[in-house]
């Protein structure tokens, strides 16, 4: 599988974070793993990685809902306003452990590609970059 150009994982929980990055490591899912704790890191990083002629904008953000300083929904509000020219082609994935009815309606609105409970596993991944990436994991 080819792998993608960069993977943004953004989660307040450091375990979460640990336990995401060993499994996008060990699937070879990317070869550059970016980390934010919350929706401002996740923009500053966006910011820094995405401009300039050589960009490495992450082809895909695993976003968390429930964060301090700037939750998920703030991020994709501030996201829509970026002037970032690869911002059509990034996909974004929510991943919480939200199930209460508000959040998962007000997440059916939202412009993403899609939304998962955690944890995030080896199916989970291989259904999303099956579903926006035209690829798979190997073996499956």
């Amino acid at each position: 599988m080819q792998k993608l150009s960069s993977v943004l994982l953004v989660d307040d929980d450091q375990t979460t974070n640990y336990l995401n990055r060993l499994l996008l490591n060990r699937l070879e899912v990317t070869s550059k793993l970016l980390v934010a704790t919350n929706g401002q890191e996740a923009l500053d990083l966006l910011e820094e990685h995405c401009k300039g002629a050589t960009t490495n904008c992450p082809a895909l953000i695993l976003l968390d809902v429930k964060m301090p300083v700037l939750d998920g929904f703030g991020f994709l509000a501030a996201y829509d306003l970026l002037p970032l020219p690869e911002k059509e082609a990034i996909i974004i994935v929510m991943l919480t452990t939200s199930l209460h009815p508000q959040d998962v309606d007000r997440v059916g609105k939202l412009n993403i590609a899609g939304f998962l409970n955690k944890p995030l596993t080896e199916e989970k991944i291989n259904q999303v970059l099956h579903s926006h990436f035209n690829r798979s994991l190997p073996g499956t």
